[in-house]
């Protein structure tokens, strides 16, 4: 399929500035973003080492509004949101009806209400899947587009973000609270997609250009595109929907395991429970790896994998680049279980040439998040 024609693209509320800073403009999703500014090395880098301001409104922004959007939140995931306090977010997974993932999402809850934030490629499915779901709840389903947000990353951000706002000195890793940043009222989340600490930041689309420019106006701060947040979201181990996950992957063969509580395993009552109970207790046929590709050659998603000696591919790379911090390339993939094991040798077909890789443990650079003392 060619890519939309320019015209046809959505722009975010920093077009103009990416222009202005000598953005790199690509299509991604629909919208046209930058991939880079200075260079995506330097880009990954200066986030390991200090902050980088990423532009993500093109990401979607959702509000849950009801008597209990909490519970109605759990008929449509298998993560735990009824337990979740306010002022709080969590991770979570959209199953379909077969186990597979529709979307995955982070979810905070301001007490009175939910606010959802959802891939940009899976907003025009995410949306109606809620609407029809939790209809049954009285649950409102409200997108925001007139909301846009920023991530700021890297071991300075919090520094970057506290001397704006001194009440967000003592959140910590998922927190999320309401701050004055750059003049403009904000919604600040304590995440990111990078593996470093950080913040999102919702605010009103008319102030985005202003309350970036405020933290771009910080030394430590420089701009980065997407292309820096896949290496650096890659080297983290984290998953990318489209690649590492699909309507066809389920949560156990993703290896996300950890978003499902025992409590919603013994309840069983969520979308796709069947599969992804009957995977937890039988294994399932595939699951993701960290793959370490030896030499300096990257090894791309859709890759066959194979094992040495063999022509049949037993599995494929979903993710793949080369990774700044480490200096080699790295990449995720899919393998039954029996290949699954750290250290285990497999062949990835690249072009018609052989790449020795080695399963790996993930993440290939430990995550850095502020969890607090």
């Amino acid at each position: 399929m060619s890519n939309p024609e320019p015209s046809d693209l959505q722009t975010t509320p920093l077009h103009a500035l990416h222009t202005e800073l000598g953005g790199r403009l690509v299509p991604f999703a629909g919208w046209e973003m930058p991939i880079q500014y200075q260079g995506v090395v330097a880009e990954h880098n200066w986030c390991r080492s200090s902050a980088v301001l990423f532009d993500v409104a093109h990401m979607a922004v959702v509000e849950l509004w009801g008597d209990d959007p909490a519970a109605a939140l759990e008929s449509v995931s298998p993560a735990g949101f009824t337990t979740l306090a306010s002022g709080r977010q969590r991770y979570g997974l959209l199953t379909n009806d077969d186990g597979g993932v529709i979307d995955d999402f982070m979810a905070i809850n301001w007490g009175n209400h939910f606010t959802l934030v959802v891939n940009a490629s899976r907003a025009g499915v995410d949306i109606p899947h809620l609407t029809e779901r939790l209809e049954q709840y009285s649950i409102e389903v409200r997108p925001k587009p007139e909301i846009a947000l920023l991530a700021l990353q890297g071991p300075e951000a919090a520094s970057v973000v506290v001397g704006m706002d001194p009440s967000l000195a003592d959140t910590v890793f998922l927190d999320a609270r309401m701050a004055e940043l750059g003049g403009f009222q904000t919604a600040a989340f304590r995440a990111g997609y990078t593996g470093e600490d950080g913040f999102e930041i919702a605010v009103a689309s008319e102030n985005a250009e202003a309350l970036a420019r405020a933290l771009l106006a910080d030394e430590r701060v420089k701009p980065a595109g997407l292309g820096a947040r896949d290496t650096l979201r890659l080297e983290a181990g984290l998953c990318l929907y489209g690649n590492d996950l699909d309507e066809t992957i389920s949560p156990v063969e993703a290896d996300l395991r950890w978003t499902i509580p025992k409590r919603r395993r013994e309840a069983a009552d969520f979308p796709g429970a069947e599969r992804i109970l009957s995977e937890w207790e039988s294994g399932p046929s595939r699951i993701r790896v960290g793959l370490a590709p030896q030499g300096r050659r990257p090894v791309r998603d859709g890759a066959s994998l194979r094992t040495r000696g063999t022509s049949e591919p037993i599995g494929v790379v979903s993710s793949g680049g080369f990774g700044p911090t480490v200096e080699a390339p790295v990449a995720m993939g899919f393998v039954p279980p029996a290949l699954s094991e750290i250290g285990t040798e497999l062949i990835a077909d690249v072009r018609g040439n052989d790449v020795p890789c080695v399963v790996a443990p993930l993440p290939f650079v430990p995550h850095r998040f502020h969890r607090g003392a």
